[in-house]
């Protein structure tokens, strides 16, 4: 009777959060039904739909303190908000942190009725109610943290080939305004995306120099932080065409190095099956006369 009580209580939890997400499930109030209408009222309101006493108002600072704990313990000392930026999630870190919350109750719930139907051993239930927790916590931490790598990645081969755009715009008497633009709006990729963010900033008022540090910041690739102080230098020089064509050069020699250690540490890691296959038949041939001949010892 007490788990089939616990069941149905978390069971209804559910089904109100769930509940609470659709709109024809709760009446707003009269000023949240009034707020898309005013001026800037999206804005003020955030684009919520539960008011300010809703679940995820309560819940969200809890869960964001106590994700942000336990990601440290595990290891995970990057901030959350500019992880979330690089990889252009549309999340926020509150969302985030209510996700992960969700996946490790999801894992909790799990573990708990597998040990209650399948009955097995104390310490095997012990080790299932806490290890799934914490891998449904760590499983949206895997994916945001292989996305980020994924556009560094990205952004250190596309970088040669924006710089040279980049130089021969400014040679040609662009503007860095005008080649930032230019550049977002011409390619595609994951440059592209920072770039088209970068460009958003300055309308928003940030001065070019401020959004590419900002850019260099948020991207985090020590690549991307060499070109972008050869950038900045625009209000001070006039010519950076030459400068901007040896950084390209530099890049993709840099590139060329890694792609040379990469496709070593791959011929190596061939040898590791072939080297395994050869040794532990050798190894057995060897154990076989040398059993032999310690049991010959045995008998005498």
């Amino acid at each position: 009777m007490r788990l089939m009580t616990m069941a149905a209580v978390i069971a209804g939890v559910g089904v109100t959060v769930l509940l609470s997400q659709f709109r024809w499930a709760h009446r707003l109030d009269l000023v949240e039904r009034l707020r898309p209408f005013a001026p800037g009222g999206l804005r003020a309101g955030g684009g919520r739909r539960g008011g300010s006493h809703s679940l995820r108002d309560v819940l969200g600072p809890l869960a964001t303190g106590l994700g942000s704990r336990l990601a440290r313990v595990l290891g995970t000392a990057d901030d959350l908000g500019a992880r979330l930026a690089r990889a252009h999630s549309p999340v926020d870190p509150g969302a985030f942190r209510m996700r992960q919350v969700g996946w490790a109750t999801a894992g909790l719930l799990a573990a708990s009725v597998v040990g209650f139907v399948l009955g097995p051993p104390p310490l095997v239930t012990l080790l299932l109610v806490t290890l799934t927790p914490l891998l449904g916590f760590l499983f949206p931490e895997h994916r945001l943290s292989s996305a980020c790598a994924d556009h560094q990645r990205r952004i250190s081969l596309e970088l040669p080939i924006v710089a040279e755009q980049f130089g021969m715009l400014l040679s040609s008497g662009y503007s860095m305004t005008a080649a930032l633009d230019r550049v977002a709006a011409r390619t595609e990729g994951a440059c592209a995306l920072d770039l088209r963010r970068a460009m958003a900033r300055i309308r928003q008022g940030l001065s070019p120099t401020d959004a590419l540090n900002e850019w260099a910041e948020v991207a985090d690739v020590d690549e991307l932080r060499q070109f972008v102080s050869i950038l900045v230098l625009h209000e001070d020089a006039g010519d950076l065409g030459r400068l901007i064509s040896n950084e390209a050069r530099a890049m993709r020699r840099g590139s060329q190095r890694e792609l040379l250690a990469r496709i070593e540490r791959r011929s190596q890691q061939v040898w590791i099956p072939v080297t395994v296959a050869a040794l532990v038949p050798g190894v057995l041939f060897l154990a076989i006369p040398f059993v032999s001949a310690l049991s010959a010892l045995g008998g005498l």
